[in-house]
């Protein structure tokens, strides 16, 4: 860990005390501000120096919040990510601090105050928290807290992840050498490196190097004191946190699919419920003006209903605002029409084609802007899909999927997902299931959230849109 990385970590939490504090001010100076005092005058004494007093503790009990919600870990997250954790960290706090005015009978004077502080305490923290990550990235522009990355492998992924870091060097990893195996020679490059101060990380980048390999890396990255990171398989033992049951004296251990389970179930089904209904409700009108393009342009069907397989394997209806001529979907199957066109996914189980003579004008702008998809809030509200999840694929797609990668079937589809906001129609079968795996072993409220938040950025900048 580069010492500006450590530094930007360290001062996260003086600073959001400050910024919790200037909000709380600017609470304050808004109620007493004259113009304010003549629309709502003020009936209560407090001083503020007496409204200073209060505060301070109250910002200890934010930064406390904080703490636990992981907003002062090391390792930075995504701007999106952070953004979502202030957000509900700050909810968090503000309920804390309510319970416990409640319980010790401590009512504040004006409840205008503490509003308008929460609301400004947000605002201040998303502000002051984006400002300083756009510092570091620019720092990082200039070569200030980069970290030197060896990667080891010469793989499609590894090729991927060398081109990737230097693209983006904000992200604060720089590729200083990449070699296909780790061994003497390597080795010993590697030690000068150490030794020049140039060597920060080891990446390993090859899912089929042998155990001798990865602990020869390992035990090297201990004992030059670098960080050691390598690349998961595609389809990795779980994640999680294995589940031990004792019968007659003997442990007996359960490797969970998916944290969805039990109370994680139920959560996520109750928030699909909800903001489908929502969601469904504000495009009413939206949903009114497409399915009346779509039929004026082409004649036919509103929707496009096909069976897709959703959850252990079941069939569903996948409806869709229709965006392609009448009987589209049989010329997929039709060799002449293959021969003519292809299939830029041929050799998986897929079919696409990035310009497709089956789409028309009206379904080429919906298609672009996903609204075609807006139909699929119907199927999160009847329970047949929800909001975020795997992309739902095809009966004869399914049919043709190896045993690893059914493990897609474990949840509900989803309308968006980690693959959707990754590139959509531009990654690979394989790239698409990994991500797919990763948010079924990893799934969380949080997750759930971020993946919403990106959703609409990927949409309006259109990646991997098909």
């Amino acid at each position: 860990m580069k010492r500006a990385d450590l530094a930007f970590a360290a001062i996260f939490l003086p600073v959001d005390y400050l910024a919790i504090l200037l909000a709380a001010t600017a609470a304050y100076a808004l109620r007493f501000a004259p113009w304010f005092t003549a629309f709502r005058p003020v009936t209560f004494e407090l001083t503020f120096s007496e409204f200073l007093t209060l505060v301070l503790p109250v910002a200890v009990i934010y930064i406390a919040v904080f703490a636990v919600s992981g907003l002062y870990n090391v390792r930075p997250r995504g701007l999106p990510s952070e953004a979502v954790r202030v957000v509900v960290a700050s909810f968090a706090s503000i309920a804390v601090v309510l319970a416990i005015a409640f319980f010790s009978r401590e009512l504040f004077d004006s409840r205008f105050i503490v509003l308008a502080a929460w609301v400004l305490s947000v605002i201040f923290l998303l502000v002051e928290r984006v400002s300083l990550r756009v510092l570091q990235r620019t720092l990082r522009r200039f070569g200030i807290g980069v970290q030197n990355v060896v990667i080891i492998g010469k793989t499609k992924g590894a090729n991927e992840l060398v081109a990737y870091f230097a693209e983006h060097p904000t992200l604060g990893y720089f590729p200083i050498y990449h070699t296909a195996h780790f061994n003497e020679e390597t080795a010993d490059r590697l030690k000068k490196l150490k030794r020049d101060n140039e060597l920060d990380v080891i990446l390993l980048a090859n899912t089929d190097a042998e155990r001798s390999e990865v602990t020869a890396i390992k035990t090297f990255a201990d004992i030059e004191h670098t960080s050691f990171l390598y690349t998961a398989d595609l389809f990795p033992g779980s994640t999680l946190q294995p589940i031990v049951y004792t019968f007659g004296g003997r442990p007996v251990i359960e490797v969970p699919k998916t944290p969805l389970d039990g109370w994680g179930a139920i959560y996520k089904r109750t928030f699909d419920i909800i903001l489908s209904l929502l969601l469904i409700l504000i495009t009413l009108p939206l949903q009114v003006i497409i399915a009346l393009a779509v039929v004026i342009e082409n004649p036919g069907p509103i929707f496009f209903t096909i069976k897709r397989i959703g959850m252990k394997g079941q069939p569903f209806p996948f409806m869709k605002f229709r965006s392609m001529i009448k009987n589209a979907h049989q010329l997929r199957f039709d060799p002449a029409f293959i021969k003519k066109y292809g299939n830029e996914r041929e050799g998986t189980p897929l079919f696409k084609l990035s310009d497709d003579p089956r789409v028309t004008r009206v379904g080429r702008f919906i298609r672009t802007w996903s609204l075609d998809e807006i139909p699929q809030f119907y199927a999160v509200l009847s329970g047949s899909m929800s909001l975020v999840g795997p992309r739902p694929h095809l009966p004869e797609e399914v049919a043709a999927y190896k045993p690893g990668e059914r493990r897609v079937l474990t949840i509900k589809p989803g309308i968006t997902g980690l693959s959707q906001i990754s590139g959509r129609a531009t990654l690979d079968f394989e790239d698409e299931v990994r991500l797919d795996m990763y948010y079924i072993e990893n799934w969380s409220p949080w997750l759930d959230l971020i993946i919403l938040v990106k959703t609409p950025f990927a949409v309006l900048f259109r990646k991997g849109a098909s």
